[in-house]
């Protein structure tokens, strides 16, 4: 090690603001372009890099440094940069599958509606053949023929109330069978 560079981790462990700018400075440059060639993002590896000299400050008073400074600034910024990759790739299986919980969650809510609205159709096709005939009838030629009132009564020859008042009896009891 650099024997200016040995009396400015000295100093640097003592907290001299001015020799941690020192270091900041003689080595950003050099390992910023390192960080880059991992991560291929410009922003990204000066986070990274900042990263280092920011837990290299918050851990002065303990810094060990076996080899070079600058060795150990490398292995620092690369262990950096590896851990913020393997975040990321953490957080797309993750969001991978949250996605894939959606898509069974969805299908399985569509199952369950389907299942749902099978059962309601049974159980409609059962209450609508308790109805009275003529009920019945008229309220299935309204429904699901889609027919108007009066076009309902000159089919049937009867009158527009009575297709009327059919219609709102076959929907009261409808709606008693089905609990709706």
């Amino acid at each position: 090690m650099e024997p200016t560079e040995q009396n400015l981790l000295n100093l640097l462990a003592s907290g001299d603001n001015t020799a941690f700018e020192s270091l900041f400075k003689a080595h950003f440059k050099s390992l910023h372009g390192y960080a880059i060639g991992l991560l291929q993002d410009e922003s990204t590896a000066e986070e990274m890099v900042q990263q280092v000299f920011f837990k290299i400050w918050e851990r002065r008073q303990r810094l060990k440094v076996h080899t070079s400074f600058k060795a150990f600034l490398y292995r620092a910024v690369h262990n950096e940069c590896i851990n913020f990759l393997k975040q990321l790739q953490n957080k797309a299986k993750y969001r991978g599958y949250m996605q894939h919980a959606q898509r069974q969650n969805m299908f399985t809510q569509n199952v369950e509606a389907g299942m749902e609205a099978a059962e309601l159709s049974r159980r409609l096709q059962l209450a609508i053949g308790e109805l009275p005939e003529q009920c019945g009838l008229i309220f299935c030629l309204s429904r699901f023929e889609e027919l108007k009132y009066r076009e309902i009564a000159v089919k049937l020859g009867i009158s527009v109330k009575t297709v009327e008042a059919q219609v709102t009896k076959a929907m009261k009891l409808l709606k008693k069978k089905l609990a709706l």
